[in-house]
């Protein structure tokens, strides 16, 4: 069970989490990552990445499929709401695509 923590400690530990690169990945099978798919994945990783997953991920548009593509997502967490650009690292054969998240270092 986790204790509870304040939301200054929370937003603290989100905007920590400035790079998540490791096993960000989707198979899109076509050129974009479906937004919905795109901001499960972002509150996947981050809550892997600081033991508590944010209240909400909302994207704009799909993200494309192309290696240096970037788009900027929006994260919510205890009141405050934090940018979230995702770049595209690789797109290999089976169309996986990989994609590193930083999370903004203050609040939008």
């Amino acid at each position: 069970m986790m204790t509870l923590r304040t939301a200054s400690a929370v937003l603290a530990a989100l905007a920590s989490a400035a790079l998540v690169s490791a096993g960000c990945s989707v198979s899109v099978g076509t050129a974009k990552v479906d937004k919905d798919d795109l901001a499960k994945q972002i509150s996947t990783e981050l809550e892997a990445e600081v033991g508590e997953a944010p209240d909400e991920v909302t994207c704009p548009d799909d993200l494309k499929a192309e290696v240096g593509a970037t788009l900027t997502c929006q994260l919510t967490g205890r009141g405050e709401t934090y940018d979230v650009t995702v770049t595209v690292t690789s797109v290999d054969d089976d169309d996986n695509v990989k994609f590193d998240i930083k999370v903004a270092d203050q609040p939008s």
